[in-house]
C-alpha cells in the first residue's frame, strides 16, 4: 500500500471516529442530564439504526434498570445487550424481520402511560430496519417501492417523502403510539443537512409533505406507474386533516458535517493544505464525479492538497451487476484519470462501513486502477455500465474494507495530491 492510500484510510477512519455514537450520547448526556420523572414514570428505551448498539450501551450506562430497553438494527450489527432486547431488520430493502421489529417498537410505544419516557436513539438505517405498513398496505408492498427508489436517481430527502406516507412509524407516527407520554430523542444524522424529519424517516417529528407530494414526487421519478396498485390507491385516495403529532425534544448528536471537519483537522495536522470542497455531494455518482474530477484539476499544484467531500449520492440502476453509490462513483473518477494531472488518490466510503448490498465501504482508486483491472483480462467499461463497481474495483484491489462500524453519518470522500 502506499503512502498516499494508507493516508487517505487514516482520513476516512478520522471520520468514523469522530461519528462515534457512544462518545457523543455521553457528551450530550453529561451535559444536558435528563429531568426527573413524575411519581411513579418509568423510562422506556428505544435505539433504531445502524448505530443503536453503541447508542444503547452508552443510554444503559447513563439509564439503569429501565423498564424496557429495544434495540433494533442491521445484522452485521447485532450483539447481545444485557438488559436489552436486540433484533434485526433488513436494509437496505426490509422483510419480515423489519415488520416484526416495527410492531415490537410500537407495543413498546403503546404500553407507556401519561407519566412515563420514551428515550428513542435515531440513527440511519433506521428507515428500513423498522416498518410498519400504512393500513391497506403490505409488507410487499413497501419492499417494492423501496427496491424502485433505491434505483430511481431520487435524493434521500425525496424518497423519505415518499416512505413517510406509507408508513404508520415514520413522520412522527412513534410519537403517536407513545402519546400520552413525552419523548425525547438523540439522533445520529446520516442525511445532508441535518433534515431530522428525514433521518430514519422521522419516527420522532412531523412528515415532510403529504399524500398528493409523495405522489407528484413518483410521477416525475418515473415510477408511478410500476408501483404497486394499493399503494398507488392510497396517496391518490383524499388525506383526513391530521392533527400535528406530539411534540417531543429532538437532539442532534452528530452528524456528516462534524466527521469532514475531523478529516480536515487530521490532514493538516500532517501538513496538507486541507480544503472542504462540498458537504453536499449529492445526486447521480456521474455528475458527483464531475465535481471531484473538476475540484481535482483545480487544486493548487506545488503542494500537498486534500480536498474533503461529504453527502450521499444515488445510483441510476441499469444493469444486474453488484455494487454501491461509493464503489460506483470511485471507478467513475478511475475510468477519467487521465483527466487528472500528478500522483493521487481518490477515496468514497460510507461511514457505516457498509456500501450497498455489498462487505465493503467504498472503493480507493489511483491513476492505475483502471488498467489494472484490465490486466486481470476483465472490462472496466462493461463492469460499469452493468453497475458491477464491486467486481471491478475487488480485481484492482482497491476496495475499501472496514466491517460494520456501528455509526452512519452518511459518506465521506477525500482527494489527495502530493503536488
Amino acid at each position: 500500500m502506499t503512502d498516499l492510500a494508507k493516508t487517505a484510510l487514516e482520513l476516512f477512519q478520522a471520520a468514523i471516529d469522530r461519528a462515534d455514537p457512544a462518545e457523543a450520547l455521553r457528551a450530550q448526556l453529561a451535559s444536558s442530564p435528563l429531568s426527573e420523572l413524575p411519581d411513579g414514570g418509568r423510562n422506556f428505551i428505544l435505539a433504531v439504526g445502524k448505530a443503536a448498539v453503541p447508542m444503547m450501551r452508552a443510554a444503559l450506562e447513563e439509564i439503569p434498570d429501565p423498564a424496557q430497553a429495544l434495540v433494533i438494527t442491521n445484522p452485521e450489527n447485532k450483539t447481545d445487550i444485557p438488559g436489552a432486547t436486540v433484533l434485526c431488520g433488513s436494509h437496505p430493502v426490509p422483510d419480515e424481520a423489519s415488520q416484526a421489529a416495527g410492531q415490537a417498537a410500537i407495543e413498546m410505544a403503546r404500553s407507556m402511560s401519561q407519566n412515563d419516557r420514551l428515550i428513542a436513539l435515531i440513527s440511519g438505517g433506521g428507515s428500513a430496519l423498522m416498518i410498519a405498513p400504512a393500513p391497506g398496505l403490505s409488507l410487499s408492498d413497501k419492499a417494492e417501492v423501496n427496491k424502485l427508489l433505491l434505483a430511481s436517481g431520487l435524493e434521500i430527502n425525496d424518497m423519505n417523502l415518499i416512505r413517510q406516507q406509507l408508513s404508520d412509524l415514520k413522520g412522527g407516527g412513534l410519537l403517536r403510539h407513545a402519546a400520552p407520554a413525552r419523548v425525547q430523542a438523540y439522533i445520529l444524522s446520516d442525511v445532508i443537512g441535518d433534515d431530522l424529519r428525514a433521518i430514519a424517516s422521522g419516527p420522532t417529528v412531523a412528515p415532510i409533505g403529504t399524500r398528493d407530494a409523495a405522489r407528484e414526487m413518483m410521477q416525475r421519478a418515473g415510477i408511478w406507474e410500476q408501483a404497486p396498485e394499493s399503494v398507488r390507491a392510497l396517496l391518490s385516495a383524499p388525506q383526513q386533516e391530521e392533527s400535528a403529532p406530539p411534540a417531543a425534544t429532538n437532539t442532534l448528536i452528530g452528524s456528516n458535517r462534524y466527521s469532514l471537519k475531523a478529516m480536515m483537522a487530521k490532514a493538516a495536522d500532517e501538513g496538507w493544505a486541507a480544503k472542504l470542497i462540498t458537504h453536499r455531494l449529492v445526486g447521480d455518482v456521474q455528475d458527483a464525479a464531475d465535481v471531484v474530477i473538476r475540484a481535482a484539476q483545480t487544486a493548487p499544484a506545488g503542494k500537498p492538497v486534500a480536498l474533503v467531500f461529504g453527502g450521499e449520492t444515488t445510483v441510476q440502476i441499469r444493469g444486474t451487476g453488484l455494487g454501491g453509490r461509493n464503489q460506483e462513483l470511485a471507478l467513475r473518477v478511475a475510468q477519467r484519470a487521465d483527466e487528472i494531472p500528478g500522483d493521487w488518490v481518490f477515496l468514497s466510503g460510507g461511514t457505516d462501513g457498509r456500501d450497498g448490498p455489498t462487505e465493503a465501504a467504498g472503493g480507493l482508486v489511483t491513476p492505475d486502477t483502471w488498467s489494472r483491472i484490465r490486466a486481470t483480462d476483465q472490462d472496466p467499461d462493461a463492469l460499469l455500465a452493468n453497475n458491477d463497481s464491486n467486481a471491478a474495483l475487488a480485481a484492482a484491489d482497491a476496495l475499501v474494507m472496514t466491517g460494520g462500524t456501528g455509526t452512519n453519518v452518511a459518506d465521506v470522500q477525500v482527494f489527495l495530491r502530493r503536488g
